[in-house]
């Protein structure tokens, strides 16, 4: 089905007015700036709205790809075909529980930064483990977010998601709401059960092979948390907080990327393994393997994402012939890719 992005425009704007663009720059909306166009780009404010936008891609069979503060991602050079929606539900409140602690209810497009700097000053603990944090508590599921010994797992009690599985190309089928505990989310080091669709994987070469493109991505919609906090002295709060963003500054760089590029394998690190096969500073175009550490690839800027995924290939074959270690890619890859990681990605790592 031919996707008509001026069509599509032209109809969502009597709704969304200037939150709906066209060919918009993803550069401009993730952390490594990097980023061909997406045909439509609209910012969601609500749950109305999200949910009203989701049904209306189903039935419509528009293709819409739903994203929050783009922290782990890595756009293609030839951009997003369709809708790229981002989820900016950023309200939340706080029932107090008969035990002390209290029940925080956030919406999936609340931010870190946000939070630490509002409950810190209120003496409510929990999420102080991420102050380096830049992404949204959605997004934090998916991974299961963490840092400093903390992590998602340890704090979330539930989430709401809005279930468009059934919906495809070929039938339409109305999404619903559903309820998932704690025990249901199959949580681990950087890993819950949303992150097992959208793991990549690589081809003989080592060029990262992203997943057929469903009609609605991701199918389950993270919409709402439950996330339990507990009392704790706000000057205790205020010390770990500056702690740990002090700690972030000196061992990561300053530079835009999206964080760590692989997930470290079980019993090492992957900064590690990679500084090993000598590739600590690598440059290929405008993107470098950060000297600070060597899990990170920085954009020098007007970097390409053909120029980080060649990195990222080098990176995964050197730490393979030198150690038999499969690196696996924390970060995720989104749009038009090639077959070979993009259809310029064909040059070499220099």
């Amino acid at each position: 089905m031919t996707f008509d992005a001026m069509a599509v425009y032209t109809e969502l704007r009597t709704h969304f007015r200037e939150r709906v663009r066209l060919n918009e720059p993803l550069a401009r909306h993730c952390t490594f700036g990097v980023g061909g166009p997406a045909d439509v780009w609209i910012t969601l404010d609500s749950r109305d709205e999200l949910m009203s936008l989701v049904r209306l891609c189903a039935e419509r069979h528009w293709p819409l790809l739903l994203v929050g503060n783009g922290t782990n991602t890595l756009y293609a050079d030839a951009g997003m075909r369709g809708i790229v929606a981002r989820i900016a539900l950023n309200n939340y409140s706080i029932e107090e529980q008969e035990d002390g602690t209290v029940l925080l209810l956030a919406e999936a497009g609340v931010s870190w930064p946000r939070l630490l700097n509002e409950l810190a000053p209120q003496g409510w603990g929990g999420l102080e483990f991420g102050p380096g944090i830049p992404g949204t508590l959605g997004g934090g599921v998916i991974s299961n977010a963490g840092a400093h010994n903390g992590d998602m797992a340890q704090v979330l009690e539930w989430i709401e998601v809005l279930d468009a599985r059934s919906s495809s190309e070929e039938q339409y089928s109305v999404p619903i709401v559903r309820r998932y505990q704690h025990d249901e989310l199959d949580l681990s080091y950087r890993h819950s059960r949303f992150r097992e669709l959208r793991r990549v994987q690589f081809d003989a070469q080592g060029y990262p092979e992203v997943a057929p493109r469903q009609l609605i991505e991701p199918a389950e919609i993270i919409m709402r948390l439950g996330i339990r906090l507990h009392r704790e002295e706000p000057q205790k709060l205020r010390e770990l907080i500056e702690q740990y963003k002090q700690h972030r500054k000196r061992t990561q760089p300053p530079q835009q990327s999206a964080g760590s590029v692989f997930k470290n394998p079980p019993g090492d690190y992957a900064g590690r393994l990679i500084e090993q096969v000598g590739m600590k500073g690598m440059v290929h175009g405008k993107a470098k393997i950060s000297e600070r550490h060597a899990n990170f690839i920085v954009n020098l800027g007007s970097a390409s994402a053909t120029d980080v995924v060649a990195l990222i290939k080098e990176a995964r074959n050197r730490v393979h012939e030198k150690f038999g270690v499969d690196l696996e890619l924390e970060v995720e890859l989104r749009g038009e890719w090639g077959k070979s990681g993009d259809s310029a990605a064909q040059s070499e790592a220099q």
